[in-house]
């Protein structure tokens, strides 16, 4: 019978986690490299859900992974021409109405964007789910027909994100992102984004129907559809610009 050392078992229960963290992090890298593109284009219509009123916006967003982003609504009549811009960790809105672009500081990213159920940086991915997060593989569940692994994903001690835990269903043969579970710093559950209708588009096979539900919030949700998208469109760095918000169409 062979006996291990203290020390050994420590440095096989280190590399165990190790083997583990690295597969977690591929996942994840997969998953998110399955819906980003170094470009793209996309057009979306969001429907926000209240108990007692609904409206629907479109909009086209450009992006520039992973630090430029640019969105524009286009319906309806009253907010037509309205701009996100993020470059790098700065964000700005152009307000046509008050012919205004307007800086969002660092406190604002958590707040609901033009109140939607998602956030300031939810719609311009302030944040990298690859880069400022630790992953770990937290089991296996099924979710919308899919069996999938259930990721945990911690903020790093020096990242900027907004939540205190995320945790993520993706599938294990096509890497769908599913569903993923937002907590705040109490590590207390705030929302949940769960994506359906897998089919191609763009070249990809990707969901393109979400819904974000706040669990503070009965009846209350935001969808959003992919009417369109293309990856790796011919797009410079200078059309993300504070210039470019007040022309796009």
């Amino acid at each position: 019978m062979k006996y291990f050392l203290k020390g050994e078992w420590i440095i096989i229960v280190m590399l165990i986690k190790a083997v583990f963290s690295q597969d977690a992090t591929e996942i994840v890298e997969k998953a998110n490299d399955l819906i980003r593109a170094n470009s793209s284009y996309s057009e979306i219509t969001m429907k926000i859900v209240k108990p007692d009123w609904s409206r629907e916006m479109t909009m086209k967003i450009w992006s520039l992974e992973p630090d430029y982003a640019l969105l524009l609504i286009t319906e309806p009549a009253k907010e037509r021409g309205m701009v996100t811009l993020k470059r790098k960790r700065e964000v700005w809105n152009w307000v046509p109405s008050v012919n205004r672009v307007i800086k969002l500081p660092p406190s604002m990213m958590l707040q609901s964007w033009m109140g939607s159920d998602f956030t300031n940086d939810d719609l311009v991915r302030q944040s990298s789910i690859v880069e400022d997060y630790t992953h770990s593989l937290a089991g296996e569940e099924e979710m919308g027909g899919y069996l999938c692994y259930k990721i945990d994903l911690t903020p790093k001690p020096e990242a900027g994100v907004v939540w205190g835990k995320i945790k993520t269903w993706i599938s294990k043969d096509e890497y769908l992102q599913l569903r993923a579970d937002y907590f705040d710093e109490d590590l207390v559950l705030i929302k949940s984004m769960i994506g359906s209708q897998v089919k191609k588009m763009g070249g990809r096979t990707i969901p393109c129907h979400w819904e974000m539900i706040p669990l503070d919030e009965p009846g209350q949700k935001t969808v959003m559809d992919y009417l369109e998208i293309k990856f790796n469109v011919d797009i410079e760095e200078s059309f993300f610009s504070q210039q470019n918000m007040k022309r796009i169409r």
